[in-house]
């Protein structure tokens, strides 16, 4: 399994600290999904404001059938989050 350098939230400072602090309100933790992207905040953001336009924007695709289309598509790319 590869291995890849993150921060962990305690140790978050700046915009990394404000997008941790964004995931800790939303979902009560920062998953490693988001860790992953700890060492450039500016990508972190970005990636963030790319899944609250693909899941809460206009769509044709209500909000259950987005979250069953991502649960689907990663359980076929064996993802475990």
């Amino acid at each position: 399994m590869p291995w890849i350098k993150t921060i962990e939230p305690e140790d978050a400072t700046g915009g990394l600290k404000l997008e941790y602090d964004k995931a800790i309100k939303r979902a009560g933790k920062v998953f490693n999904i988001l860790k992953v992207q700890s060492l450039n905040p500016e990508s972190l953001r970005a990636s963030m404001h790319l899944y609250q336009a693909t899941m809460f924007g206009p769509s044709g695709l209500s909000r259950a059938e987005r979250e069953m289309l991502a649960t689907v598509v990663s359980q076929a790319n064996h993802c475990f989050y």
